[in-house]
């Protein structure tokens, strides 16, 4: 038990409206925005934050839900995990669906928002690569009713920031109508944070497959070559046919492509992966070959 109890939130806002929440932002430069609180709380009990104040989102009905927009699923960044792994949003974007599912415990995919998953970039949330693969996008909210996008991966690279007062309100999310697949790897049984993560779906309007790979790095990988290599050698006019070979392989380039062997020695010689390291490479391709499977099956 810590003999140091963490320090109360001065001020507690709670708006009823996204421009309020950004209004309230605006006002308090130091408050922390908090919808689910499942990794604000972690930081605050491990002593790691200590907010001045908070402003909750739990109120703002407009973000708790979804609506279709010109061939996209537009996303409330309040949506909790335990809501999108329901059937009805299962059948509109099934990768998301599972990643939602396999997220925690009830009570983590009961508080969880997608918003949350993506604004703490853990390299570990499951949503993240789902969203990359399907190139997904932000749109941010700020003062005066402004609001601006951003690709999802562009905030996760660091590339774009939110800038102070601003809010995720919305991810767009293209609607592909075609196979989409998401799983996991853990190191236990059951519900539990990523050892490595594979999402892939298919673009049969451009004859494409889409692959990203979570909680390997900071954040989610794209092996683009691998990408484009494996949609030449599908048959997409014969039900999507691909000799298993093809599988295999592809599997091994994702893993090389996100895991690479070290650079030569100054002796011309190869350094060997650790064993740990090679281990985790054999489970990317294990994933990446299995999604693909099931996506063309």
């Amino acid at each position: 038990m810590s003999t140091h109890a963490p320090q109360a939130a001065q001020a507690v806002t709670l708006p009823t409206t996204l421009d309020e929440a950004v209004t309230a932002l605006a006002e308090r430069p130091a408050a922390v925005p908090v919808a689910g609180g499942t990794d604000l709380m972690a930081a605050v009990n491990s002593g790691q934050l200590r907010p001045a104040a908070l402003v909750g989102l739990g109120r703002i009905s407009e973000i708790r839900g979804w609506q279709y927009q010109d061939g996209h699923a537009l996303l409330g960044a309040g949506l909790t995990h335990a809501r999108m792994g329901r059937p009805d949003f299962a059948a509109l974007i099934p990768a998301l669906a599972a990643a939602a599912r396999a997220a925690g415990p009830p009570q983590i995919r009961n508080a969880g928002t997608l918003g949350g998953n993506v604004a703490s970039a853990a390299p570990t949330g499951d949503a993240l690569p789902v969203l990359a693969a399907l190139e997904a996008t932000l749109i941010i909210a700020g003062q005066g009713g402004a609001r601006r996008e951003i690709p999802v991966s562009h905030l996760l690279a660091g590339v774009e920031m939110l800038r102070a007062g601003e809010l995720i309100g919305y991810v767009r999310v293209p609607l592909l109508h075609a196979p989409q697949v998401f799983l996991k790897a853990t190191g236990r049984t059951g519900p539990g944070r990523a050892v490595a993560s594979v999402a892939l779906v298919l673009d049969p309007a451009r004859r494409g497959v889409r692959c990203a790979v979570g909680a390997i790095a900071p954040m989610p990988l794209r092996p683009l070559e691998a990408e484009h290599w494996v949609a030449q050698l599908i048959d997409w006019d014969n039900n999507r046919a691909i000799v298993p070979e093809a599988l295999a392989a592809f599997g091994e380039y994702v893993a090389a492509a996100c895991i690479p062997d070290p650079a030569p020695a100054e002796d011309g010689s190869v350094p060997q992966l650790p064993p740990a390291v090679l281990h985790l490479r054999r489970t990317v391709a294990a994933l990446a070959r299995r999604a693909l499977g099931r996506a063309l099956s």
